[in-house]
C-alpha cells in the first residue's frame, strides 16, 4: 500500500514536470546554427560585405580569421574597412557565399558532433587545432 501511494506520488509530479515543458513544435526543427549569408555590394571594382561584422559573430571567428582565408580563397586583396569587408574587385555573391560556407565547413564546425561550438587553439610554429567544446573532439586544420 506505502508503495503505491510513493508511486502515485511520483506519476503526479512526472505529470505536473510534463505539463510546464513547452511542445516539440514550438520548441523548433532542432537546428540552431545556420551558415550565414553574405549581403554584398558592388561599387566599381570593390565589392562591399556589408553584414561582414554578422557573419563573424555568428561564426564565433575573429574578423581578421575569415578575412585572411578569404583573400587567400578568392585570390583577392581587401581590407576591413568600418565593420564591412571591402573586396579589391568585383566578385560574384554566390562565389562569396560558397567560401563563406567552405569556411564554416571547416574551420567552425565539429566534424565529430556537427556543431558549431568551437574554437581554435594555436600551437606554436603555425599549428592549429579546432577544438569542439560541445563534445570535446580534436582535429587539426590548415588555415
Amino acid at each position: 500500500m506505502l508503495m503505491q501511494n510513493s508511486e502515485n506520488a511520483y506519476n503526479e509530479l512526472l505529470d505536473k514536470l510534463y505539463s510546464t515543458l513547452p511542445e516539440k513544435e514550438k520548441m523548433g526543427s532542432g537546428e540552431r546554427f545556420e551558415i550565414p549569408t553574405a549581403n554584398a555590394i558592388t561599387e566599381g571594382t570593390k565589392t562591399n560585405i556589408e553584414n561582414y561584422e554578422e557573419i563573424c559573430k555568428t561564426l564565433r571567428r575573429k574578423p581578421e580569421e575569415l578575412a585572411k582565408f578569404l583573400f587567400k580563397e578568392l585570390a583577392i586583396p581587401g581590407k576591413i574597412q568600418q565593420g564591412k569587408l571591402v573586396l579589391s574587385g568585383k566578385i560574384a555573391l554566390r562565389l562569396i557565399n560558397e567560401k563563406i560556407t567552405l569556411y564554416a565547413e571547416s574551420q567552425v564546425i565539429c566534424r565529430e558532433c556537427k556543431k558549431p561550438d568551437t574554437r581554435i587553439e594555436s600551437h606554436g610554429r603555425g599549428a592549429k587545432t579546432l577544438v569542439c567544446e560541445a563534445c570535446g573532439a580534436k582535429f587539426p586544420i590548415r588555415e
